[in-house]
């Protein structure tokens, strides 16, 4: 069962890297030069683009859901780190530019990212156990995932640059990790339960409030940076979340020694890292900061994205 619940988190995974990719797209033609406003958004809801990209991103969710029904949360939350690759791949390609020429920072970056997500899933397969969600546990994580996404939320209004991004796709992997607890909560109802008068309907209002908290947080990530760096957070933060709420609230590592823990931080914390590479040496953010430099400031760069805390100019 654990291969088949890698095999459908990894085909997840494909479906939100080219979701992502369609969406950001999106967002960028709508918003030009300007903010991500009421009207800019209800203009995405009728863009052919933008829905390909949710219907994407949907069949991915559904793959994922699939996947946490028969896998622990731990094992299955981290297979999402395939996105990445395939959306740098993505990008490039929408860039014109070869794999060849890209930079070897950018190629280490999402090598860690990818490569600290994945051994963290290799040790977690071993040693993790599936554990019921009970609800005490779902309240407990509603408290702290609503905490550190209204942290982030505010963070990212009140930084500039590619560190906006990076915070606004923060609070939508926080949010998404939080879903994934509450899909397993749903998955082990409808397993146990014949009776579907009896199953509980607050995992699943919960659910649609993380996904539209986070799907709004994630289309300003979108008009705040690049596609892959929006993807890197998402992939590295969201299953980190998930496997901390696994970890400290169900017990999926209560058999886990001592080294195999010390490995998986030392993998969380290559992941992270490759995240902050990304955002530091991205093609996109390097353009940024040399127009900047030879005029000496924002007046002669002419308007970015970045600048913005929703996509407006300050």
């Amino acid at each position: 069962m654990t291969a088949l619940a890698v095999a459908l988190a990894a085909l997840g995974a494909c479906g939100y890297a080219l979701g992502a990719r369609l969406q950001h797209a999106a967002v960028n033609d709508v918003i030009g030069d300007r903010g991500l406003g009421l009207r800019h958004q209800a203009q995405l809801v009728r863009n052919t683009r933008w829905l390909l990209g949710l219907a994407s991103l949907g069949s991915g969710a559904v793959l994922h859901a699939c996947a946490l029904g028969l896998a622990p949360l731990s094992v299955v939350q981290p297979v999402g780190v395939i996105a990445l690759p395939i959306t740098v791949l993505l990008n490039l390609k929408q860039q014109g530019i070869h794999a060849r020429d890209i930079s070897p920072h950018v190629l280490w970056a999402v090598v860690a990212a990818t490569g600290g997500v994945a051994a963290f899933v290799v040790l977690a397969a071993g040693s993790a156990t599936a554990t019921p969600v009970a609800g005490a546990d779902q309240l407990l994580a509603t408290q702290l995932v609503s905490g550190a996404v209204l942290v982030l939320g505010m963070l990212a209004v009140a930084t500039r640059s590619s560190i906006r991004c990076i915070f606004f796709a923060a609070g939508c992997a926080v949010a998404y990790g939080y879903v994934s607890l509450l899909m397993r909560a749903v998955v082990q109802q409808l397993d146990g339960s014949v009776d579907l008068l009896d199953i509980n309907l607050l995992p699943l209002l919960g659910i649609g409030a993380a996904v539209l908290a986070g799907g709004w947080l994630l289309q300003h990530g979108y008009a705040s940076g690049p596609p892959d760096l929006v993807v890197a957070c998402l992939t590295v933060i969201d299953p980190l979340v998930a496997v901390g709420l696994g970890i400290g609230l169900l017990g999926e590592a209560d058999h886990v020694g001592l080294w195999t823990a010390v490995g998986e931080v030392l993998c969380a914390a290559v992941a992270c890292s490759g995240v902050f590479a990304l955002a530091r040496y991205h093609p996109e953010t390097q353009e940024r900061r040399v127009p900047a430099a030879v005029s000496g400031g924002a007046g002669l760069a002419g308007p970015s994205s970045t600048d913005r805390p929703d996509g407006s100019s300050l």
